[in-house]
């Protein structure tokens, strides 16, 4: 675990009560969510939004809006581009 990965770990426990294996997981399940590559992502709220009912349409366009919103900004893709990530 690097530093500051160590240093929120501490932090997470100081301010939650969590241990610290809990405030490991946490800190560990946070970094993966957000290292995760950008297909593998659009694949996978794809699925999850489809199976709320979501239409491809609404899928595709929220899927967009939340890309430009992560903290590693993955480049604009279009709606094209995203149905041919999740359809090939």
């Amino acid at each position: 675990m690097t530093h500051n990965a160590a240093d929120l770990v501490e932090q997470i426990v100081r301010t939650t009560g969590l241990s610290p294996g809990e405030a490991r997981r946490v800190v560990a399940d946070v970094a993966a969510y957000f290292s995760e590559p950008v297909e593998d992502y659009v694949r996978r709220r794809h699925h999850e939004l489809q199976l709320r009912g979501g239409k491809n349409d609404e899928i595709f366009e929220r899927i967009q809006a939340e890309l430009a919103h992560r903290p590693v900004r993955a480049p604009e893709l279009s709606a094209r581009q995203l149905r041919r990530i999740v359809y090939g």
